[in-house]
């Protein structure tokens, strides 16, 4: 990673010993605050789990993750496209992830893919190339989003479900280690209404921001935790899948 000393946290920010979503609306908009905190959760707890050795961020963008990982691995290789909306000084190679690698085999121990892959018209290439640089005992965390709104347009081509993302394991002779459901039906609901709320004028954006707040601390009670367990095989706002040899 180029510069680390300049790198400041953005998409995520830590809060004691757990990552929530920013504040600030610049970096994630009034109506995605849901899916970002509950995306931030996950990530922490899989990556303090499983992040090792030499890592690649792949689609890094101003690598949000490095907070969360930095003290756990050796080794940090940020990659990233030149037409990438979120530049910075951090990237050490720019190439198209849908084209093969410049990275030789077995070069890493942890491949980070977040909120990347429906970016992506040929993932079924990338697959191949991330089990080929894959080490033996390495993992891939791949989180996307999937009952969620067009976004970086116009390169959103893909929403995938379990199945998908399964697929794509078992075709890359890679083993499924887990696969997370991000959210349930009234996650996905929430996320639909803040949306619509933060595009009214004035008090628009408090209002999705506190109909947000809300379900956040409902889905940690019991009742909500059941709710999404019910709910998040059929209707999640999106997944993380952790996979490798």
């Amino acid at each position: 990673m180029q510069n680390p000393e300049c790198w400041v946290a953005s998409k995520f920010q830590p809060a004691g010993s757990v990552w929530r979503a920013t504040r600030d609306r610049a970096l994630v908009g009034a109506g995605s605050r849901l899916y970002v905190e509950l995306l931030a959760g996950v990530l922490c707890a899989e990556i303090s789990k499983h992040a090792h050795g030499r890592l690649a961020d792949l689609g890094c963008g101003d690598v949000p993750l490095y907070g969360m990982y930095k003290d756990r691995v050796s080794e940090v290789v940020c990659v990233d496209w030149s037409q990438s909306r979120h530049r910075t000084s951090h990237i050490d190679f720019e190439c198209d992830l849908n084209q093969p690698l410049p990275f030789e085999a077995d070069s890493f121990d942890t491949l980070i893919l977040s909120d990347v892959l429906e970016h992506l018209c040929e993932p079924d290439a990338l697959w191949r190339e991330l089990s080929r640089i894959l080490r033996p005992d390495g993992r891939v965390l791949c989180s996307v989003p999937f009952f969620y709104w067009l976004h970086e347009s116009p390169h959103d081509y893909y929403r995938y479900t379990e199945y998908a993302l399964r697929r794509f394991a078992k075709n890359s002779s890679l083993k499924v280690f887990e696969l997370i459901p991000i959210g349930g039906s009234i996650e996905v609901m929430t996320d639909l209404l803040a949306k619509h709320l933060a595009l009214l004028p004035a008090l628009g954006e408090p209002l999705a921001l506190a109909v947000q707040t809300f379900v956040l601390y409902w889905s940690r009670s019991r009742a909500g935790r059941r709710t999404i367990v019910k709910t998040a095989r059929y209707i999640p706002l999106g997944y993380l899948m952790v996979a490798g040899r």
